[in-house]
């Protein structure tokens, strides 16, 4: 710091020892005001006055003056401050482990504050009417990504299916949204349950778990044939924002987005079949009639 106010003290004050109030103001950045509150708090008193009687700090006082930044930086009190600064042999290391914790609390804290907001921003952009007490009553662990809904609503805003479902979930009420997610929680359990045991994606119950998992987003958001559920599959798949919303993250397993997306393909072949031998019984029927 020496060299930056250059070169010696004497020759960086004009002939008097130690640098002034206002300098050490200018190298610390921070204000006069500052530095005198900090020497009637004792914890950074000027080693010499001038013949003036003005503050006059010596290079011991800048590094000292470094030090109480630091611990000002992160967060200590100045009493505390003073008092390591007091005594050397202090144990430094356990303070700084303890505001370690303090630190690492209020950054928990803080994430946690953010991913509310972010929720409630969510819950604004999807329509979801409820109080914050009562979206944390229904939604529980189920995670809502904001810059997920942002990305969906400029993906498919303008989608007719989209904007029906938005205005579904508009409409439903407190005990809708507590109905809706029983019935998810209840289907995602057999679900986790089938993949759990080693189950095949296009197992009899796994394809009937995925056709109800179709028939869940056409009852409760809207209609979801199945080229509408594959490509709500596929996103499941390719965004685990997507897959959250489903299955929160505490209870994913690696592996089961790809499962589910596979049963859902599964499924959407065999109702395809189921479709065309239904067309072909009913052109059968047709027939015979005409020939009767």
């Amino acid at each position: 710091m020496s060299g930056s106010t250059g070169g010696s003290m004497s020759g960086s004050t004009g002939g008097s020892t130690g640098y002034s109030v206002g300098q050490v103001a200018g190298f610390a950045g921070v204000t006069v005001r500052t530095l005198r509150y900090y020497d009637t708090a004792g914890v950074l008193s000027p080693s010499g006055r001038s013949p003036a009687g003005y503050r006059r700090y010596s290079d011991a006082d800048l590094a000292r003056l470094q030090q109480v930044l630091f611990y000002r930086e992160l967060g200590f009190p100045l009493g505390e401050i003073a008092a390591l600064l007091r005594d050397p042999g202090a144990s430094v290391l356990d303070a700084l482990r303890a505001r370690h914790r303090e630190l690492s609390a209020q950054v928990a804290k803080l994430q946690r504050m953010v991913e509310v907001a972010e929720h409630a921003m969510e819950v604004q952009r999807t329509g979801v009417e409820l109080t914050p007490q009562e979206r944390f009553e229904v939604f529980g662990d189920v995670a809502f990504d904001l810059s997920y809904a942002t990305e969906a609503h400029l993906k498919w805003g303008d989608r007719a299916g989209y904007q029906q479902a938005m205005a579904r979930a508009a409409a439903h009420g407190k005990e809708d949204w507590r109905r809706l997610m029983a019935e998810a929680a209840e289907w995602r359990g057999r679900l986790l349950a089938a993949f759990d045991a080693g189950a095949a994606a296009d197992d009899p119950p796994v394809l009937a778990l995925a056709e109800e998992h179709r028939q869940h987003v056409g009852r409760w958001f809207t209609p979801c044939p199945p080229e509408m559920h594959l490509r709500i599959a596929d996103d499941y798949l390719a965004d685990a924002r997507a897959f959250a919303l489903v299955v929160p993250v505490a209870e994913q397993r690696p592996g089961l987005a790809a499962y589910l997306h596979a049963a859902v393909h599964a499924n959407a072949r065999q109702q395809r079949q189921q479709e065309q031998q239904g067309q072909q019984r009913q052109q059968g029927e047709q027939g015979e009639g005409v020939d009767r």
